[in-house]
């Protein structure tokens, strides 16, 4: 017998202790927020400066669609215990399972290096000096902050930087807005069949709606299980069910919420802007910066711009997370942003890989809008059959218990499903002809 008294391990609470609603926050703000990355913000404005108004009812139309894909991705983490590409391993052919993650990585290290690349130009509007060297900065930084804080202190700076996103709400009142036109387009939708309008929308739906954040929130509730020494898997601890999901449904609705609000007001900014003054060429949200300028004013120009590096440090880590997380799971690595390099090497070389290509390639000479548009048709081709599988995946009891998703939570989810493969065959018609 041990001459030192055994501590005894205090028994686990039988439910969590209720939490205030910005305690609540967390995986699904950082998720919303991060949509909005510098690539995102370059469609939005596209959208508005193109077509004006006619645009707005999309963000309305596709935020229940993306709260239910999104609750279907957290659900499927907090349940299970595992993340998409985890449970993909485990219930689907490896061979698929290899293939999704590849185009995964692949298509996120390109969406790096847009965002890095945008966030050294809207530096360079702001402050002069070497654009790409900016991107370089931006992109080192944000690799660092990942590799040497641990998630429960990370997660905190990422919550503060979704704050720089109220830059693009604050921008519109710095401008004239015709609100009752603004209200009709909103509840109203505008449709043309023309390939311009077509593309535009696809670009909207897909930028909205994309992969890397289905992988990335299943991920982060994952994390978050394991940072709380009480928390179990729920199929393993039923009565935290309750608090969770509702902690979920609040979390996501409040982030995808936010996530498109700030997309409707790009849309409208330049709407009201650059639409108006007949400016509808705009590739890079730096562009749509730079365009604002005189039209808008300094003010605007700055908060826009300001957006643009804020939104990149937010988004960059969640492209570069996602594409380790899936990795992980796909080849059973260890993984986690809580746990130090030396215990994850292989999780966080696929981190350091992504961003560091990324930034390599805003050095090269490879056209930056060419290679968004690809990285756009990727994610759009990937998502319908990954959303097929999350949905079957959360229907399944050997894989979710008795939490099995429910009747509403399923429609919603096959609805963002159907309405992506209709995007995808609209866009791939649209490059045949």
């Amino acid at each position: 017998m041990s001459k030192y008294p055994l501590t005894p391990t205090p028994p686990a609470p039988k439910r969590l202790a209720p939490r205030s609603w910005l305690h609540k926050l967390g995986p699904g703000l950082i998720t919303g927020a991060a949509d909005d990355d510098p690539s995102g913000i370059a469609t939005y404005s596209q959208a508005g400066a193109q077509f004006g108004l006619h645009m707005l009812w999309a963000i309305l139309f596709t935020y229940p669609l993306m709260v239910g894909i999104q609750i279907v991705s957290a659900q499927i983490g907090r349940v299970s215990g595992k993340g998409l590409a985890g449970n993909l391993r485990a219930h689907f052919p490896a061979g698929l399972v290899y293939a999704v993650v590849a185009l995964l990585l692949a298509a996120n290290t390109i969406n790096i290096a847009a965002d890095v690349s945008a966030m050294g130009e809207a530096m360079n509007l702001i402050a002069g000096g070497s654009a790409h060297w900016y991107a370089a900065l931006f992109g080192v930084v944000s690799l660092l902050l990942q590799v040497f804080i641990p998630y429960t202190r990370y997660v905190r700076i990422l919550k503060w930087l979704t704050l720089a996103l109220l830059a693009y709400v604050a921008t519109v009142f710095s401008v004239q807005v015709p609100w009752l036109a603004v209200a009709k387009a909103t509840v109203m939708p505008h449709l043309e069949w023309s390939q311009g309008y077509v593309t535009t929308m696809v670009a909207v739906f897909g930028t909205t709606i994309s992969p890397y954040l289905f992988f990335w929130q299943a991920s982060q509730e994952v994390e978050e299980l394991q940072a709380c020494p009480w928390s179990q898997p729920l199929r393993n601890a039923p009565e935290q069910a309750s608090a969770n999901f509702h902690r979920i449904k609040v979390d996501t609705a409040i982030g995808m919420g936010f996530s498109n609000l700030v997309a409707f007001f790009i849309i409208l900014t330049t709407a009201v802007t650059l639409h108006l003054h007949g400016a509808s060429s705009i590739d890079t949200s730096a562009q749509a910066a730079a365009a604002l300028r005189p039209l808008a004013g300094e003010f605007a120009f700055a908060l826009f711009s300001a957006g643009i590096i804020g939104t990149g440090l937010l988004a960059v880590p969640v492209l570069a997370g996602s594409a380790a997380y899936a990795m992980a799971g796909a080849f059973q690595w260890e993984k986690g942003l809580e746990k130090k390099v030396s215990q994850a090497k292989k999780f966080y070389g696929i981190i350091a890989f992504s961003t560091l290509a990324g930034i390599g390639l805003g050095f090269a000479a490879i056209d930056p809008i060419k290679a968004l548009y690809w990285s756009a048709v990727v994610n759009g081709v990937i998502s319908v059959p990954i959303m097929a599988v999350m949905m079957l995946m959360a229907s399944r009891s050997a894989i979710m218990g008795r939490f099995v998703i429910r009747p509403r939570l399923k429609l919603l989810g096959w609805s963002a499903t159907a309405v992506m493969l209709l995007a995808v065959v609209t866009m791939l018609w649209m490059m045949a002809t």
